[in-house]
């Protein structure tokens, strides 16, 4: 899992509004724990989405710090050269840049088998990061009017490394394909043999979970 660079006291939230405009509002945490906007960054792109044209500063209440400062904290915490492409993306940086050992990248993805509603298109990719360090960003696409809440405690994506190796697919002969199908039948079989019954009389197995653990060494 992997975090936004913010304090605990800190939050943020930044929306698309819909014709390459984005707005960023800036929160730090009251003695009472609760939120309060400090201020907004809204952000225009030229036409086609492509390039910041207009950063504009609005404050609620009294200015914690300069206008120049706001847009520099709004830095921060998005990749703003990254956003509208494609139309509606929201380039967010994570607290974490990775290198990974010689011939191994880095896949950014957004938190798998999280299924709780709604749930953010987010673009997947796979960094060359054994030769450079990749200045990490999870890359949401957004409708107009959505947006996404970030605070320290909440991944904003995850990623996982994998090996870059040559994949080399072949056919199965007949012999292969017979011992593939009798592991497959013996493996329903201890399954169904396993079969129990939960308290609200549904039935599941734990072979699987049983035949994993006792492979590891």
């Amino acid at each position: 899992m992997v975090y936004a660079p913010l304090e605990p006291h800190e939050s943020y939230y930044v929306e698309y509004e819909g014709d390459g405009k984005y707005r960023f509002v800036y929160y730090l945490q009251s003695r009472s724990g609760t939120p309060n906007a400090v201020f907004s960054v809204t952000m225009s792109l030229s036409l086609g989405g492509v390039g910041m044209v207009k950063e504009e500063v609005a404050f609620y209440g009294l200015p914690v710090c300069s206008q120049p400062d706001a847009i520099r904290i709004a830095h921060v915490y998005l990749v703003t050269e990254d956003m509208g492409t494609p139309a509606g993306a929201l380039a967010l940086r994570s607290a974490w840049n990775f290198r990974t050992p010689e011939g191994w990248d880095t896949v950014y993805s957004p938190i798998l088998n999280m299924i709780e509603r709604p749930i953010a298109p987010m673009l997947v990719v796979r960094v060359e990061t054994d030769w450079f360090v990749n200045e990490g960003q999870f890359r949401y696409v957004m409708q107009p009017g959505e947006g996404i809440t970030v605070a320290q405690s909440s991944p904003i994506g995850q990623v996982f490394f994998v090996p870059r190796e040559e994949i080399t697919m072949s056919d199965c002969s007949d012999e292969e394909v017979q011992a593939l199908r009798e592991s497959q039948r013996e493996f329903l079989a201890h399954k169904t043999d396993a079969t129990q019954q939960t308290s609200y009389g549904l039935p599941f197995s734990p072979h699987y979970l049983r035949e994993s653990r006792a492979r590891k060494p």
